[in-house]
């Protein structure tokens, strides 16, 4: 998919960049700041959150959804606090690659927090990362009881870590 940007942005803001695209992402971020990765799903947001150097992805906390404006709320006041200049959304592809209801939830996600955040966002694939999360637990040998406690935070942590190795990228000199 191409970049979309957001077609209602006031000519006075900076104009959000939503893609799929790891290029253009990385050309649009600040550097030395720290990028946030959600794993949004249908009642909680997992949250994992980089280093400065984009190295490293830490699992960050796990909320409870309850509205759009309050969720918005908490993470724009999350981004402020640590000093976010890019959102990695996964995108929860079907294993064909289709995309189901919970894609186009994610998109729809995207589009509405773009113009509250004005930050750039990389929707990366997330196929599997919630089962990757799942299995790493079961070996850690976490309760059942832990691992719904952790898991989405994990998952986001996945998403992060697999967005910023592809992002090193396009730091590296040539």
């Amino acid at each position: 998919m191409s970049d979309t940007h957001d077609p209602n942005h006031s000519p006075d803001q900076p104009l959000s960049l939503i893609t799929e695209d790891a290029a253009a992402f990385a050309a649009a971020l600040a550097l030395n700041k720290r990028l946030f990765g959600l794993d949004l799903g249908t009642k909680t947001i997992g949250m994992a959150l980089s280093d400065v150097t984009r190295t490293i992805a830490s699992p960050f906390e796990t909320i409870r959804r309850t509205k759009f404006r309050a969720d918005a709320a908490l993470l724009a006041g999350y981004v402020e606090a640590h000093e976010i200049c890019g959102l990695v959304l996964g995108l929860p592809r079907n294993l064909d690659g289709s995309e189901g209801p919970r894609a186009q939830s994610t998109r729809a996600f995207a589009r509405n927090i773009s113009p509250l955040c004005g930050l750039p966002i990389l929707l990366w694939d997330e196929r599997l990362t919630t089962a990757e999360a799942e299995r790493l637990l079961i070996v850690a040998d976490q309760s059942r009881k832990r691992r719904s406690e952790v898991i989405d935070k994990l998952a986001a942590n996945l998403i992060l870590q697999g967005a910023m190795d592809r992002l090193r990228a396009f730091a590296e000199p040539h």
